[in-house]
């Protein structure tokens, strides 16, 4: 039961919502009543909305009669729950009546949210959204040789020592000045890399955007040199050697659908301060205290 309340969001908008379904007239034959809990009739369209409330991954287990079956036993359980808390007029509760109240005020501006992110941004904010955070679509192919200190995330290789972080460092040191000679990256990544999964491949990382590498190797790989081996880089894991093979931003096209997914939550805090700017909102200054003042820009 418990956590059945807290993997549904809108658990308690069955209850809040139990009027306003019972006001609907749907043919019974269009929409069987599928679950009766006393004088709660649930209809096959209502037990979907229920389902649809769910996360992703939960509803993707609701695929069998079976499992439909435990989630209506749960949902059972709570109204059978909800109405005996009528039965005492705890429903009458002051405290009661303000969880209540604030449930239905979160399940209305929820909806409304949706409602006002669900227009595509046209093109032209698109654009300048990607033209102002243009360092968000740079990409590098690059290269990397780990050699792991004590302490290290990544476990000692069989028939290697665990190296202290001065011995790593000068080993690392030692690797990129074989490199600098002539000696080739690739090679050198086979043979001493301590990331074994890309070592094997002469420590191709592949091609990969801003964020998706720890912070202090993010921090150099996009403003390395194109073509020449870094000096050595300490993470969590060790002492890296960053070759970037190519450099470049992700097209407009490309980026595109990212851009959408981040422009729409700026979609819905402009269209809801919109909507306060057309609401009037008074505090009391005596129990809120008084706004602090913005900062000068």
């Amino acid at each position: 039961m418990l956590e059945f309340m807290k993997s549904l969001p809108f658990v308690l908008g069955i209850v809040l919502s139990m009027s306003l379904w019972g006001q609907q007239s749907a043919p019974a034959d269009a929409d069987p009543v599928v679950l009766t809990v006393g004088s709660d009739k649930i209809t096959q369209s209502m037990f979907q909305e229920i389902i649809s409330s769910l996360p992703a991954q939960q509803q993707a287990q609701l695929t069998t009669p079976e499992a439909r079956r435990s989630l209506a036993e749960q949902v059972a359980e709570l109204k059978v729950m909800a109405q005996e808390a009528r039965a005492r007029k705890l429903d009458q509760s002051p405290a009661v009546k303000a969880k209540l109240a604030l449930q239905s005020d979160q399940i209305l501006a929820g909806a409304v949210y949706q409602q006002l992110t669900a227009g595509d941004p046209d093109d032209a904010a698109l654009r300048a959204y990607y033209t102002a955070h243009k360092q968000d679509w740079d990409e590098v192919k690059a290269r990397h040789i780990l050699i792991r200190m004590q302490g290290s995330r990544v476990p000692v290789r069989d028939g290697h020592k665990d190296l202290t972080d001065a011995e790593a460092l000068a080993k690392a040191k030692e690797v990129r000045a074989k490199i600098v000679a002539g000696a080739k990256f690739e090679d050198e990544a086979k043979i001493e890399s301590d990331d074994t999964g890309s070592g094997e491949n002469g420590g191709d990382l592949g091609t990969f955007g801003a964020g998706q590498m720890v912070p202090e190797f993010d921090e150099v790989v996009f403003k390395a040199p194109v073509g020449q081996v870094t000096e050595p880089i300490k993470t969590a894991f060790g002492y890296h050697l960053i070759l970037v093979e190519d450099r470049k931003a992700k097209p407009f096209d490309e980026a595109r659908g990212e851009i959408e997914q981040k422009i729409r939550p700026e979609m819905g805090q402009k269209a809801i301060d919109g909507l306060k700017t057309k609401t009037p909102i008074v505090y009391d200054e005596k129990y809120f205290g008084k706004q602090a003042l913005a900062p000068a820009k």
